[in-house]
């Protein structure tokens, strides 16, 4: 008992799954009473998904966390095309998750986000032999 749950854990009791953080949380902090969050990565952390599109997550990112929601977030953009936009709220309805950039939206399958992505080749890491399949360990965070 009082040990600290991670930050994949918390956003799993929001209703987030957690491969929608990279692979290598340092630390979070979390104010409880407001949802105000702030994840920390050990440096800057890009990969490719779906083919043509490439995030971008800077060593800490910032936002508001409730049920489902994820806002005013700081510190994770995508490129889209040529063009990078800041993903700037994530939504969970039912099984599908809506990323938006203010302007626009994209939804994807929440099955999607099972796997922790890692840094530099994202859910396709031909190296990891893990790399089909979620592996936590005692702590609950995404490793392999």
């Amino acid at each position: 008992m009082g040990d600290e749950p991670t930050a994949y854990e918390i956003l799993e009791r929001y209703n987030f799954p957690m491969g929608i953080l990279p692979k290598g949380v340092t630390g979070y902090d979390l104010e409880e009473s407001t949802g105000k969050f702030s994840a920390y990565l050990n440096g800057s952390c890009s990969f490719s998904i779906e083919g043509s599109y490439k995030l971008s997550y800077q060593p800490t990112i910032k936002g508001y966390i409730s049920q489902g929601i994820l806002s005013s977030l700081q510190g994770i953009k995508v490129k889209w095309l040529f063009l990078w936009f800041d993903i700037i709220e994530v939504y969970r309805n039912g099984g599908v998750l809506e990323f938006s950039i203010g302007i626009a939206s994209g939804e994807f399958s929440i099955d999607n986000f099972e796997e922790c992505p890692e840094c530099g080749c994202g859910f396709s890491c031909s190296s990891n032999p893990f790399s089909s399949k979620t592996r936590r360990n005692e702590f609950g965070i995404c490793s392999y």
